[in-house]
C-alpha cells in the first residue's frame, strides 16, 4: 500500500526561530511570470537543458569515451557491488540482484507511447520527481550502492546506462541469460519537465473519465505509481478490474498481451515486497523534502533497525517465490498451483497467500535465518490468473520454460531499450544484432549516395513537376514532422509518410499529398533506372523537394539561397512499420500547419509549444518555422487563417510586419469560434483572420521580441 511520506516536522526539529528564518525566506523568493499570470503560454519547455547546466564542454563525444570501456570490466564490478552486504542498508538475501532490478525498471518504466516521453534517457531517475515519488520509494539507496561504478568510470558511463546495466546484471548473476544490452543513454543535468498528470498530491487519482477512461498522454494510473496499484484499482482488491489497469498501463508503455505477463512473471520471479510497519509511523520525508543532513537520501526509517526486516516501502511484505535471490518459474507455479486468500501486511495493505496452510514455511526470510513465510501475489498478480487472455499466455508459459524465458527475455530489452530510438544509436558488444519492429527499422543502403551534380539533376526534375511551393514543403514538413526527439521515433527517414497510417492522417492533407508523393515517385523511377551504381531514396527525395520549395520561395521574395542538404536516408517497407505502434504518432495539434482537432488536451497555443519541445526546438526555432510555414501557405486544409501576405508561397517575413502592424485591430470573431478578425483601422474591413497561435507572437511579450 503506498502511501506519501510524513514530511519532517521542522518545528519540532530546528525550533521555532528557524521555522520564521524559512517563513522570511520564502517571502523573499522571486515569483515568476506565471505565478503573476498563470494563463500565459508558457516557453519553459523549449529552454530545458541549457548547455549552461550541462558540466561537459560541447565537444563532448560519450559514444567515443563509452568505447574506451571494458564492457566486462564494469559488469564484474557491478556484480561484485550486488554480493557485498552494506552495513548502512543490508541486501535481502545477501544479493542486491533484485533491489537493482527495480531501480532498472522503474528508470525505464516511465516511457509512455503517447509523447515520447520518460524512459531511462538521461538518467532522469536521480532528479525530482520521479526520486521522490512514491514509487520509488529507497531507490535513492540503489543508486548510492553503485556510486563507487560511477565513481570509477566517471563520464565515460552514463547514469541512465549505469542504471540499465544494473540491471541486466542483476539478472545474470542470478542465473538469467538476458537478450542483450546496449549503452548510448546521454546524461541529463536538469529534471524534465513532463505532464504526470492533474493531481496536486501524491497517489492522487484524478486522470479518469467516464468509464475509467484514462488520460492521454498518461499511462500509470496515480500520481506518483510507474504502473498500476499494486492492491487493485483505488485500493480495490479486484483482480479481473486490476487486469482492465494492467493491460490499459502497459499497453500505453508500448507492451502487448504476452510481453505483459513475460514482464509480471519474469519480474516478479525476483525479490521481495517490503511493508514490516505502517508508512506513516516509521518514515520521514522522501528525498525532495529531507533535511540538508540526509545529503539527498530520504524515507528514513525510525522503526526498529530501519531497514533489514524493517524495512517499509510499499507497504506490501513478502515474496513471491521460494527463490527469490535466483531464477525460477516458481511465480508461474504458485500463481497457478494454489488458490488464494485475502489478508492484511503489518503495514495494512491488501495482499494474498495461499489458502493452503502448507504453504506457510515455504519462502525464507530475507534477513531472519531460521524464518520462513508463506508466498504472496498482489491483486495485480491475481489479475493475471483471473483475466482469460491473460491466463491463457500464463499458462502457456508454464507449460514452456523456454519460451517464457525468450519471452520475458525479450521483453525486458524492450522495456529498457523502447527509448532510445533506432538501434543505430545502440553502443556496445552485446547489442543483440536482431531487428526487432519496435525498433522501427529501416534498410541499409545497398547503393551509392547522390552526388552533388546528381542533387542539382534530381532539383531541376522537380522544378520541371510544377509541383507548388506549399506542395513540396507540406510534403517535407509532413513527413520530417513526425520525429519525436522524446524517443527518437518518427522523421523522415524511411519514408513512412507514404506508409499507412500516416498516409491518411488528416493533418497531411492526404489526396493532396498523395498527388505529391506520385510526381517524386515518378522523378525517382526515372533517374534510379538510369543509374546502376547510384540511387535516389523517396525518403532523401521527399525532404530534398522540400528544400526545392524553400529555395524557390525565397528567389521569389529577392533572396538566392540555398538550403543544406545531406542524402542517406532510404526507404522503409510495410512490413517494417508496426502500424499500430506509430498511430501514437499522429498529430492531434501541429501549430506549423494551424492544425488543431477536438482530441488536444492543451489549448491550441500551449499544443504549439508541446510540438516544438517534442521536435526538439528553441523558441526562436519555433518561431521562424511558423512564420515561414505562412508565408509559404503552408496550413492543412488550405486554410487561410495566419497567412497574413498578399504573395503566398514566397518565402518573406509578411507574416511578423503584417502581425506587428498596427495598422491592423485585432478581435474575435462572431461567427466562428476560436478565430480572430484582423480589420484594417483605416477601411474597417477585415484583412486577416488567425488563430490564437498565430496570434501568441503578437501578444505573448518574448515572443513579440
Amino acid at each position: 500500500m503506498l502511501k506519501k511520506a510524513i514530511p519532517l516536522v521542522v518545528a519540532a526539529a530546528v525550533g521555532s526561530s528557524a521555522m520564521l528564518s524559512s517563513a522570511a525566506s520564502h517571502a523573499a523568493e522571486a515569483k515568476t511570470n506565471q505565478f503573476w499570470w498563470p494563463d500565459r503560454v508558457e516557453l519553459t519547455p523549449l529552454r530545458n537543458h541549457a548547455t549552461a547546466s550541462n558540466p561537459y564542454a560541447d565537444d563532448f563525444d560519450y559514444a567515443a569515451e563509452f568505447s574506451q570501456l571494458d564492457l566486462a570490466e564494469v559488469k564484474k564490478d557491478i556484480e561484485n557491488i550486488l554480493t557485498t552486504s552494506q552495513d548502512w542498508w543490508p541486501a535481502d538475501y545477501g544479493h542486491y540482484g533484485p533491489f537493482m532490478i527495480r531501480m532498472t525498471w522503474h528508470a525505464a518504466g516511465t516511457y509512455r507511447v503517447a509523447d515520447g516521453r520518460g524512459g531511462a534517457e538521461g538518467g532522469q531517475q536521480r532528479f525530482e520527481p520521479l526520486n521522490s515519488w512514491p514509487d520509488n520509494g529507497n531507490l535513492d539507496k540503489a543508486r548510492r550502492l553503485l556510486w563507487p561504478v560511477k565513481e570509477k568510470y566517471g563520464r565515460a558511463l552514463s547514469w541512465g546506462d549505469l542504471m540499465v546495466l544494473a540491471g541486466n546484471v542483476a539478472m545474470e548473476s542470478m542465473g538469467f541469460k538476458t537478450y542483450g544490452y546496449a549503452g548510448g543513454r546521454i546524461d541529463d543535468w536538469e529534471a524534465d519537465l513532463v505532464y504526470w498528470g492533474p493531481e496536486k498530491v501524491m497517489l492522487g487519482d484524478e486522470r479518469y473519465s467516464g468509464d475509467r477512461k484514462l488520460e492521454s498522454p498518461l499511462a500509470a494510473v496515480q500520481m506518483g505509481l510507474i504502473y498500476v496499484n499494486p492492491e487493485g484499482p483505488n485500493g480495490n482488491p479486484d483482480p479481473l478490474q486490476s487486469a482492465r489497469d494492467v493491460r490499459e498501463t502497459f499497453g500505453r508503455m508500448a507492451m502487448n498481451d504476452e510481453e505483459t505477463v513475460a514482464l509480471v512473471a519474469g519480474g516478479h520471479a525476483f525479490g521481495k515486497m517490503h511493508g514490516a510497519h505502517k508508512p506513516e509511523e516509521c518514515l520521514s520525508a522522501e528525498p525532495g523534502g529531507a533535511g540538508v543532513e540526509e545529503q539527498g537520501l530520504g524515507w528514513k526509517n525510525s522503526c526498529g533497525k530501519g531497514h533489514s526486516e524493517d524495512t517499509v516501502t510499499s507497504g506490501l511484505e513478502g515474496a513471491w517465490t521460494v527463490t527469490p535471490a535466483r531464477w525460477s518459474i516458481n511465480y508461474l507455479q504458485n500463481l497457478f498451483a494454489f488458490e488464494w486468500k485475502q489478508v492484511k501486511s503489518p503495514a495494512g495493505a491488501t495482499q494474498w497467500i495461499p489458502t493452503d496452510p502448507n504453504a506457510a514455511n515455504m519462502v525464507p526470510d530475507a534477513h531472519l535465518p531460521n524464518v520462513r513465510h508463506a508466498p504472496v501475489m498482489t491483486t495485480a498478480d491475481l489479475a493475471l490468473k483471473a483475466d482469460p487472455a491473460y491466463r491463457e499466455i500464463a499458462k502457456r508459459f508454464l507449460d514452456n520454460p523456454e519460451e517464457f524465458e525468450l519471452a520475458f527475455a525479450k521483453a525486458w530489452f524492450k522495456l529498457l531499450h523502447r527509448d532510445m530510438g533506432p538501434s543505430s544509436r545502440y553502443l556496445g558488444a552485446e547489442a543483440p544484432t536482431e531487428t526487432l519492429i519496435w525498433q522501427d527499422p529501416v534498410p541499409e543502403a545497398d547503393y551509392d549516395m547522390i552526388s552533388a551534380r546528381d542533387i542539382r539533376r534530381l532539383k531541376n526534375e522537380i522544378v520541371k513537376s510544377e509541383l507548388s511551393n506549399s506542395q513540396l514543403v507540406k510534403a517535407a514538413w509532413a513527413s520530417a514532422s513526425t520525429y519525436r526527439d522524446t524517443d527518437k521515433r518518427g522523421g523522415a527517414n524511411g519514408a513512412r509518410i507514404r506508409l499507412e497510417p500516416l498516409k491518411d492522417w488528416p493533418a497531411n492533407d492526404p489526396d493532396e499529398l498523395d498527388a505529391v508523393l506520385d510526381e517524386l515517385e515518378d522523378i525517382q523511377e526515372d533517374f534510379n533506372e538510369s543509374n546502376r551504381r547510384k540511387q535516389v531514396s523517396l525518403a532523401d527525395l521527399i525532404v530534398l523537394g522540400g528544400a526545392v520549395g524553400i529555395e524557390r520561395a525565397a528567389a521569389e521574395a529577392g533572396y538566392d539561397i540555398e538550403v543544406p542538404f545531406i542524402p542517406g536516408r532510404t526507404d522503409a517497407t510495410a512490413e517494417m512499420t508496426d502500424v499500430d505502434s506509430f498511430r501514437w504518432l499522429e498529430p492531434v495539434a501541429d501549430g506549423f500547419r494551424n492544425y488543431y482537432d477536438g482530441r488536444a488536451r492543451l489549448s491550441p497555443a500551449a499544443m504549439l509549444i508541446d510540438k516544438a519541445d517534442t521536435l526538439a526546438l528553441t523558441v526562436p526555432e519555433m518561431t521562424v518555422l511558423v512564420g515561414g510555414m505562412r508565408a509559404l501557405d503552408a496550413n492543412t486544409g488550405g486554410s487561410r487563417h495566419g497567412i497574413f501576405t498578399d504573395r503566398p508561397g514566397s518565402l518573406t517575413n509578411d507574416f511578423f510586419a503584417n502581425l506587428l502592424s498596427m495598422d491592423t485591430q485585432w478581435r474575435k470573431s462572431k461567427s466562428e469560434d476560436g478565430i480572430y478578425e484582423g480589420v484594417d483601422r483605416s477601411s474597417g474591413e477585415v484583412k486577416w483572420t488567425a488563430t490564437p497561435v498565430d496570434l501568441v507572437f503578437g501578444s505573448h511579450s518574448e515572443l513579440r521580441a
